[in-house]
């Protein structure tokens, strides 16, 4: 901004505000590498993938009769007391909540907003337990809250001295994105804490119903001020471009939070279907819902058996999607998610969640067939990485074997030794892959997606010193070519085979 160019009159720190970067990849990612839409596949939204209650007759909702009920009313303010959505989340949520427990919203966002706005000033410190959903330090840093960070792993321990100087906690239960579930009794352990110290606690059951509702804490909510439970719907009934969801508090505090939030808040539409759904026969213990979370168990394990590889370390989660730790990989989280979506699939960077750095990202869990797609694109992806790091690593000890001949081996390897102490890692990188000779030790193994696939697993051989001298004496003089390589083969390997 020069000297001549007027201040904008808005409150200072929201000029380093950026817009949320969710929302809309579909169709970011079809048009930077020209794949169709309809061949994307979306694994880093984590929505229910036993699919949308409308698929399934036995729920008795008909997704058209639904739209044409609500537009019905498309031409008349909606009644900003929403009386049916109330009843509908309070029986849906049970546990003895009321009508008068529930606060209706239009979506996880401007939930927490509204918390943010009626309880939260500047200066005001806000707890937020790392890493977890980024929106509620945004929601709070507009107000001009100060955020301190926890690690997550310190909330049942947490100390009566952090929570005296915090207005507000924001916990998400299970988390987003380690998956972890607190216990009812630990949240209630959390709950009464809080209490005592004049501490609100948020807690965020987005997920609840896709994990264990069971352990839900709303029957905790009434005769506490200091505690509030956010739901929403798009996660569990798999409907996120319909914005719904609804708070839960005490009786006094959710008439305060109701009075203040913004009028209509839920159009037509999202009125009609949320109550519909809502209104599903067993609530959240519905077959559907029961369906859904028996779905996700078994998918979650399939992919987890496939996603526990070498450089990859997914966490144990309890509901759809998965935290995999990549520290071990020396790609990082944005290059893989880029690599990724290059070929059609979409997982999620965690570089965005704090403390994540660039070490983690999260995997939706999908159906079979999607899972299927996830883990041999993984495979690929790291296939057609390791061809690219083997052209520069090789070119580089050619280059340095060409200037000052070769002395001892190369022990440089992320992965050394990844067979034998004393290993040479020149060629960790084989010039030779897919050599589909299984004298080597290597060997065809049945992909996850159908069909065979070269495995170096079992071979050594190139990590051999005497190879390793035998290949750089080709390599260095010929330099690396087709020719050159068939040459190194002969007269490397065929004779150690």
């Amino acid at each position: 901004m020069t000297e001549n160019t007027p201040s904008l009159p808005v409150k200072e720190h929201l000029l380093k505000f950026e817009p949320s970067a969710h929302g809309g990849l579909i169709r970011k990612y079809s048009q930077k590498y020209a794949i169709p839409e309809s061949e994307i596949l979306d694994a880093s939204a984590s929505l229910n993938p036993f699919g949308t209650p409308f698929e399934y007759p036995f729920t008795g909702l008909e997704l058209r009769s639904l739209l044409d009920r609500g537009l019905q009313k498309m031409e008349q303010y909606p009644d900003n007391r929403y009386l049916e959505f109330k009843d509908a989340a309070a029986k849906f949520t049970g546990m003895g909540i009321r009508p008068d427990n529930i606060i209706p919203g239009n979506g996880s966002t401007e939930i927490i907003r509204l918390v943010a706005e009626c309880v939260v000033g500047k200066g005001d410190i806000v707890l937020i337990p790392q890493p977890t959903f980024s929106e509620y330090e945004v929601q709070c840093r507009v107000l001009g809250a100060t955020i301190k960070y926890i690690h997550q792993d310190d909330l049942p321990q947490i100390s009566g001295d952090v929570l005296e100087e915090a207005k507000i906690i924001f916990v998400c239960n299970p988390n987003n994105p380690t998956g972890r579930l607190l216990t009812r009794e630990q949240v209630r352990d959390l709950v009464q804490k809080c209490a005592r110290h004049r501490t609100i606690l948020f807690l965020d059951e987005a997920f609840i119903e896709l994990a264990d509702p069971s352990q839900s804490a709303a029957d905790m909510v009434e005769g506490n001020e200091y505690f509030f439970i956010q739901r929403s719907l798009t996660k569990a009934f798999a409907i996120p471009g319909i914005r719904m969801g609804f708070g839960i508090a005490s009786t006094r505090f959710a008439k305060v939070l109701d009075n203040a939030r913004l009028s209509w808040n839920l159009g037509c539409i999202a009125d009609t279907v949320s109550t519909a759904l809502l209104n599903m026969e067993g609530g959240a213990d519905s077959k559907y819902l029961k369906d859904s979370r028996e779905f996700i168990g078994a998918e979650r394990a399939y992919l987890m058996q496939y996603l526990d590889r070498r450089g990859f370390k997914p966490l144990e989660s309890t509901v759809n999607y998965i935290y995999v730790d990549i520290s071990g990989l020396s790609m990082d989280s944005t290059e893989l998610t880029e690599r990724m979506a290059a070929h059609g699939v979409l997982i999620r960077d965690c570089s965005s969640f704090q403390e994540s750095g660039k070490d983690h990202i999260r995997v939706a869990v999908r159906t079979r067939e999607e899972n299927k797609r996830i883990v041999d694109t993984i495979r690929q992806v790291i296939s057609e990485w390791g061809r690219e790091q083997a052209k520069c690593t090789l070119d580089e000890n050619l280059a340095k074997a060409a200037r000052s001949g070769r002395i001892g081996s190369n022990l440089s390897c992320n992965y050394y030794p990844c067979h034998f102490e004393g290993q040479d890692c020149t060629f960790c990188f084989c010039p030779f892959y897919p050599c589909n000779d299984e004298r080597t030790g290597g060997q065809w193994i049945e992909s996850s997606g159908g069909g065979k696939v070269w495995s170096c697993l079992y071979c050594e051989m190139v990590h051999r010193p005497e190879v390793v001298d035998a290949m750089l004496s080709v390599l260095v003089k010929e330099g690396r070519n087709e020719e050159s390589v068939k040459e190194a083969w002969k007269k490397a390997m065929e004779k150690h085979l």
